[in-house]
């Protein structure tokens, strides 16, 4: 299974739905992730179009939000914490477990399109440290034995999530 199709009338529609909106950039940016999973590349020039700006301050704002990305990730998008208290936890032995299962680098999406593996600056959620996340579910109190439980409950060969 590869990365959603892109749904070009749907896509259109968000467009045409924010145009001229003078501070429409980001919740168009946010439907448009939300309905495909990514900024694809050739949709910056109609949405620059659309609310009379340049692309390339379309493209400042996707590079700018960690939340915005320009390539398709996986299905189960799991973030791992290296905040302070989690590092002080564990999390880089977890890290480095979960770098091992998946067989991804942090930022690597898997060639199937089930896994993207990040790491983020803090989860806030330091009292479970040390803290992952999988899409918007979070996982704390983290082991060896959890991190394989969480991510096989995620895995295609475990059925569709």
């Amino acid at each position: 299974m590869g990365p959603k199709e892109i749904d070009w009338n749907k896509l259109t529609a968000i467009i045409a739905k924010h145009k001229k909106e003078k501070w429409g950039l980001i919740p168009l940016l946010q439907e448009i992730q939300e309905l495909i999973g990514y900024i694809p590349p050739e949709a910056i020039e109609p949405v620059a179009e659309a609310l009379n700006i340049y692309p390339s301050e379309v493209q400042g704002v996707v590079t700018f939000y960690s939340g915005f990305s320009l390539h398709p990730k996986g299905k189960a998008v799991v973030k791992v914490c290296r905040g302070t208290a989690c590092h002080v936890k564990g999390s880089r032995s977890i890290l480095k477990l979960m770098k091992k299962e998946l067989d991804l680098e942090e930022g690597e999406t898997s060639p199937d399109y089930q896994f993207t593996l990040e790491t983020v600056a803090c989860l806030g959620a330091c009292f479970l440290a040390p803290t992952m996340m999988v899409n918007r579910d979070y996982f704390g109190k983290l082991s060896p034995t959890k991190v394989t439980t969480v991510l096989g409950q995620y895995s295609k060969d475990k059925g569709e999530q």
